[in-house]
C-alpha cells in the first residue's frame, strides 16, 4: 500500500493520465463531428489501452496491442464502415443527415419589406467594422469590431455613429470577405425601428426573413409562396405535395436495396456479371503467365554453365525495381496506335497498326502483357530462392539415372517449389483481383460497353467499376459502390478459402 504513494508511482499515473485525457478529447471531437462509429471504435481502443497498460495481468499484451490497434483502425474499421454505408442511400444527392438537411432549409432567407442600407467595410486593427448608410433618412450606423477570419455566424447590434476612421477596404478584399459577411446579422437600434438586416448584395444590407418555417408535424412551410414540403423517408428527400423532390437530400437506411440492385437490376446486373468474369480471368491469367515466366527464368539462371548470370539477374529484376506507375505510363506511350514504338515496329514488319486502346480484345491482351511484365521479376526472385533450397543430391541422383532437364524440372524442381509457392500465388491472385492502379493508368476501363445504360468498360475489373459508380459516371452512388465493395471482399475471401482448401486436399493426397 505504501508503494502506491511513492513519487515514482504517481509519475507513472501521470504519464498514463496525460495521453488518456488527450485521447478522450479526440474521441469527443470525433463524436461532435457526427462520426459515431469512429468515435465508438476509438473509445474501445482507449479503454483497452488503459486496461492493458495498467494491469499486471495483461503485461504480455503490451507489445502486441499497437499492432492490434492499428489493424482495428486501418483494417477493421474501414471494412465495417463500408458495410454500414452499403445499407444507406449515401450519394452525391443524399450527403447530409436529415437534421442537417432540415437546417439547410431553415437557414434559407428571402428579402423582406423594409429599408435597405448601403454599406462599407473598414479595417479596425485586426478586425473590421461595418458602416451602414440609410439613404432615405440620411442616418449612419456602425458595428462593433467583427472578426471575419472565422466562418461562424455572428449577430451584433449597430449604433448611430460617424463613419469609422480609415478608408473602406477595396472591392477585391470585400469580395474575398463576402462569405464571412453573409454570416453576419446586424440588429438595428430601437430608434431606427429595430429589426435585423443581413447582406443581400455586394454593397447592400437589407431586412431578411427565414424562407421556411418548421411546423409541428415536421413539415416545412414556405413563407414566401406558401408551399409545404415534407420529408420522405423512403426516398431521402423533402418533397412537395406534387412529388417534386428538393435538394439537398438526406441519408436514410435502405436495407438490402443496394445488394438487390446489383443482382436484380438489369442496368447493373449485366455489366456486373461480365466484369466479374473478366476480373477472374484477368487475375488467373496474370498469375499463370507471370509465375510460368518467372519460374522459367529462375531455372535458366540457376544453370551452372550459364555465363554472366549476375548481369542477367540485374537486368531481369529492373522492371520490378522501377515504380509501377512509371512503367505503366511508359507502356501507355509504347502502345499508342499512331506514334507508339510497338506499332511502328509492327507496321514496319507486317504492315499492321493494332488499335490497342479501342479494340476490347486487344486492350485486354495489352493489360495482360503489361501486368505480366510488372509481375514476373518478383516471381523469378522467389523461385530462384526456392530452387537454391533444393538439395543438390537430388539432381546428382537424377543425373546418374540418366534423367534430362525436363524430367528434373517436372520430377524434382516443380513439386518441391510448388508447395511453398502456393500461398504467394493465392495472395497474387487476390492482389490482381483488385489491381486498380493498372486499369486506371493504362486503359481507364475503356473501351466502354455499347449496350449498357450504366457506364462500364470492357477492361474494367470490379474495383475500377466500383470507382466509376462511386466517383465518376453514375451520380456518385456511394452506397451502391460500398455494396459492390462488400461483394468483392466476400468473393475474394471465398476464392481464397477455396484455393487454400483445394491446396490442403492436394497435399493430403500426396501424403
Amino acid at each position: 500500500m505504501a508503494d502506491a504513494w511513492k513519487p515514482g508511482a504517481w509519475g507513472m499515473r501521470l504519464l498514463l493520465a496525460l495521453p488518456l485525457l488527450a485521447a478522450l478529447y479526440l474521441v469527443t471531437l470525433v463524436y461532435a463531428l457526427g462520426e459515431t462509429l469512429l468515435a465508438g471504435t476509438l473509445l474501445v481502443l482507449v479503454a483497452l489501452s488503459l486496461w492493458i497498460y495498467s494491469s499486471p495481468r495483461t503485461y504480455a499484451f503490451r507489445y502486441l496491442f499497437p499492432g492490434i490497434a492499428a489493424a482495428l483502425i486501418f483494417v477493421v474499421f474501414p471494412m465495417l464502415y463500408t458495410i454500414a454505408v452499403s445499407f444507406t442511400n449515401y450519394s452525391s444527392k443524399n450527403l447530409l443527415p436529415q437534421a442537417q438537411a432540415e437546417r439547410y432549409f431553415l437557414d434559407e432567407t428571402y428579402r423582406a419589406q423594409g429599408s435597405s442600407f448601403a454599406f462599407t467595410l473598414h479595417l479596425d486593427g485586426r478586425s473590421y467594422r461595418l458602416r451602414l448608410e440609410d439613404a432615405d433618412n440620411a442616418r449612419t450606423f456602425v458595428s462593433p469590431p467583427l472578426a471575419l477570419a472565422s466562418a461562424r455566424p455572428q449577430e451584433v447590434t449597430v449604433e448611430p455613429d460617424a463613419a469609422p476612421a480609415g478608408e473602406p477596404v477595396p472591392l477585391k478584399a470585400l469580395i474575398a470577405l463576402q462569405p464571412a459577411l453573409r454570416l453576419v446579422t446586424l440588429r438595428l437600434p430601437e430608434q431606427a425601428g429595430g429589426g435585423k438586416v443581413r447582406m443581400t448584395g455586394l454593397r447592400e444590407f437589407a431586412p431578411v426573413q427565414p424562407l421556411w418555417r418548421r411546423e409541428a408535424d415536421g413539415s416545412l412551410h414556405n413563407q414566401q409562396d406558401g408551399r409545404v414540403i415534407r420529408p420522405n423517408l423512403d426516398t431521402g428527400f423533402y418533397e412537395t405535395d406534387t412529388g417534386e423532390a428538393l435538394q439537398p437530400g438526406f441519408r436514410i437506411q435502405v436495407g438490402w436495396d443496394n445488394y438487390r440492385r446489383i443482382f436484380t437490376d438489369a442496368r447493373f446486373q449485366e455489366p456486373f456479371v461480365r466484369i466479374f468474369v473478366w476480373t477472374v480471368v484477368f487475375s488467373a491469367l496474370t498469375v499463370l503467365f507471370a509465375t510460368a515466366l518467372g519460374m522459367l527464368l529462375a531455372v535458366l539462371l540457376n544453370w551452372d554453365a550459364l555465363r554472366f548470370k549476375g548481369v542477367y539477374r540485374m537486368l531481369l529484376f529492373l522492371p520490378y525495381a522501377v515504380p509501377g506507375f512509371i512503367s505503366i505510363l511508359v507502356f501507355r506511350g509504347l502502345f499508342n496506335q499512331n506514334n507508339g514504338e510497338i506499332n511502328l515496329i509492327l507496321d514496319a514488319l507486317f504492315g499492321v497498326k493494332p488499335a490497342w486502346f479501342s479494340d476490347p480484345l486487344l486492350a485486354k491482351i495489352m493489360l495482360l502483357i503489361v501486368n505480366v511484365w510488372l509481375g514476373f521479376p518478383y516471381m523469378m526472385v522467389v523461385c530462384m530462392g526456392l530452387i537454391k533450397a533444393i538439395p543438390g543430391d537430388l539432381y546428382e541422383a537424377s543425373a546418374v539415372a540418366g534423367a534430362g532437364p525436363f524430367t528434373n524440372f517436372t520430377g524434382i524442381t516443380l513439386p518441391l517449389i510448388l508447395k511453398p509457392l502456393t500461398p504467394l500465388l493465392i495472395s497474387s491472385f487476390a492482389y490482381n483481383f483488385n489491381n486498380f492502379v493498372l486499369i486506371s493508368l493504362l486503359t481507364r476501363g475503356l473501351p466502354d460497353f455499347l449496350n449498357t445504360s450504366v457506364p462500364a468498360g470492357t477492361t474494367d475489373i470490379l474495383v475500377s467499376y466500383t470507382y466509376r459508380i462511386a466517383f465518376q459516371d453514375s451520380g456518385q452512388q456511394f452506397g451502391l459502390a460500398a455494396a459492390i465493395s462488400t461483394v468483392i471482399f466476400l468473393i475474394v475471401a471465398a476464392i481464397t478459402m477455396l484455393q487454400m482448401r483445394v491446396t490442403r486436399i492436394v497435399e493430403e493426397e500426396k501424403r
